[in-house]
Parts: C-alpha cells; sequence; structure tokens
C-alpha cells in the first residue's frame, strides 16, 4: 500500500482487475496549516482500487465417442457462476501454461507388490511429460505421507526419488491429497496449472483426514486431481469399491480424470492423463453478480450451440471465496 498527499492507492499481486473509485478527501494537519496560510484548497481525491479475483476454469472436450476435440473458439463456450451469465476474459486452446505437478504414489501394502512397475512407469511419465518450464514433486504414502523429491524440472531428481519407494502396511490417501493439494497451492510462483497425479487402490486406512477434508483442499488449492486406480485383484471380495468410487468423484469434483491400470497397464494410464493435460483449454473470467456472504461458487461450463450430448465436457465444480475453517 502506498500514500501521498493527493491520495492512497491500494495494489495487490496476481492476476486481478481493478476496479477504481473515486471520492473527496481533505488533507490532515499539514494541509490545513497551507490553508490557514494560503486560503481555502480545493478538495483532494482517494483513489481507491478494489480487487476482484481472476477466475481460471480448465476445461477438456471430448465427442460422444471419447475422442477430443480440438479446435473450438471462445465464442463457442459460455459459462456461468451460481447460475448467473459470466464474460470470459482470457482463452487458451492447449495451454502452454507452465505445469506444476506432484506425483504421490500409494506404497501401502495393499499395492506393494506393484511398487517396482509402478516407479518404471512413472519415471517414464516423468521424462515424457517435463518440459523447462515445468515443475514436478514426488510423495509417497502409507502410513503416513513423505515428500521424497521437492518441487523440480530436472527428472534426474525424480528418477533418484523415485528409487527410494519404500512399503508400509496403512494407508494415507486422504492425508496425501490433503497435503498434496495444499503444497501445490502455496508453491511460489505458482502456474494456474496445478495437477495432482494419485496412483493407489482407494483403501484409506489411516483415518486422520477424511474424504470431504481432502475434496475441500484440492478445490480451494485450484487442484485437479488425476486417479490411476491399481486395483491389486480384480475380483477380490476385500476390494474396496467405496475408495475406488472416492478416486473417481475426485477427479470429476476437480476436473480431472480417473483411469483404472488394468485398461492396458501403467504406461497407458500416464500417457492418457498426459495426453489429457496438453489439450485443455482456459477460460478466466472476472466475477461479477456475486451473491454476498456465499462462501463456495458454483461454476458452469457448457456449449449452446452443440447438439445435447455432442460433447462431453470436464472441469472443476466450483471454488470456495472464504478462508478455511482451521482444522481442530
Amino acid at each position: 500500500m502506498t500514500c501521498n498527499l493527493a491520495g492512497i492507492e491500494v495494489h495487490s499481486i496476481g492476476p486481478r482487475k481493478n476496479r477504481v473509485l473515486q471520492v473527496p478527501f481533505l488533507g490532515p494537519g499539514i494541509l490545513l496549516l497551507a490553508s490557514i496560510l494560503i486560503g481555502p484548497l480545493p478538495a483532494q481525491e482517494l483513489t481507491l482500487h478494489v480487487d476482484v479475483k481472476l477466475v481460471n476454469v480448465f476445461v477438456n472436450v471430448t465427442d460422444r465417442n471419447g475422442a477430443i476435440v480440438g479446435g473450438l473458439s471462445r465464442e463457442d463456450f459460455a459459462i456461468t457462476e451460481d447460475g448467473k451469465p459470466q464474460q470470459i476474459a482470457v482463452f487458451e486452446r492447449q495451454s502452454e501454461l507452465p505445469l506444476n505437478l506432484t506425483l504421490a504414489i500409494d506404497t501401502s501394502g495393499s499395492v506393494r507388490k506393484d511398487m517396482t512397475e509402478e516407479a518404471d512407469a512413472a519415471r517414464r511419465f516423468a521424462h515424457a511429460l517435463l518440459r523447462p518450464q515445468d515443475q514436478m514433486s514426488l510423495l509417497q504414502f502409507a502410513t503416513d505421507v513423505r515428500e521424497l523429491t521437492p518441487f523440480t524440472n530436472k527428472v534426474a531428481q525424480i528418477d533418484r526419488g523415485l528409487g527410494q519407494l519404500r512399503g508400509d502396511w496403512a494407508t494415507a490417501l486422504y492425508d496425501a491429497i490433503l497435503l498434496g493439494s495444499q503444497r501445490l497451492g502455496v508453491k511460489e510462483g505458482r502456474s494456474p496449472r496445478r495437477v495432482l497425479v494419485v496412483v493407489s487402490d482407494g483403501d484409506d486406512t489411516a483415518k486422520s483426514t477424511t474424504y470431504a477434508q481432502a475434496l475441500e483442499a484440492a478445490l480451494r488449492n485450484e487442484v485437479m486431481i488425476y486417479t490411476i486406480i491399481d486395483v491389486p485383484i480384480e475380483a477380490s471380495a476385500g476390494r474396496d469399491l467405496g475408495g475406488e468410487h472416492a478416486l473417481i468423484t475426485l477427479a470429476e469434483q476437480t476436473g480431472g480424470k480417473s483411469f483404472y491400470e488394468s485398461d492396458g497397464g501403467l504406461d497407458k494410464a500416464f500417457a492418457r492423463v498426459s495426453d489429457d493435460l496438453r489439450t485443455q483449454y482456459l477460460l478466466a473470467y472476472y466475477p461479477h453478480n456475486q451473491e454476498p456472504g456465499r462462501a463456495f461458487h458454483r461454476v458452469q461450463v457448457s456449449i449452446p450451440r452443440a447438439a445435447p450430448g455432442a460433447f462431453n465436457l470436464r472441469f472443476r465444480t466450483g471454488y470456495y471465496a472464504d478462508a478455511p475453517a482451521k482444522r481442530r
């Protein structure tokens, strides 16, 4: 914030739009003294800059057969917030924005037999995906969550981290999602493209973080979750179908997608994640006509001129505008 005799100006950091208000402002003591000496002074002006946050929404579009749809324009899309139309201020195809990505690998007892295969596939994924402008970190989770590699664009560091995967018995799945989302959200120089890729069977046994808390952390930090579901035994009576459904729903709610390892293997699943990230549209808008007091704003994206059922659109369901509650 800067202050001088002519007025006050408030600055912000990040992609925001300034709305300027001007109101009369009579200067303090020094101006009063001047008015005694040289007569009345004209009223000064106070300039206030009220910031409105730019809301980024990444959208993937496929046709009814699942094929990726490219070539759409800004005019093809419509976006609403809480049912109210918004004007698209920024539009990009196949966004080349830098990517901040965290890879979280389950090393608990239920999937430990696949650890070597997971590490090899993750290594190939990192080598194929990372560009100089991108950053990637590596988490492993079992009884607790450990960061093996902090954010880096050097694949050699990712390789070393993957060589340090170690197993344990419990599964702190939701802890990993909450921690991964928070670290993506506070990363210095953060990109609006924040992605968490989770490899797991979905069986959370740690029970220290709930599904709702994990989802809220992802939405608050604008993180897209991609899940690769590794089912140890397809027909096992102990298979955690609820956990698998949770992984699918987490991806759907945050604009990501879920894949099964059994559908072509880990390499194919990682390749599909990579393809999805390369074919996103970025729509961004400055919210207007917001309802006061609403904590969560629901976002809807559509292609109005398309025939019903012609396209499938994926995007995050909304965002939080209030501060998070403190955990007890």
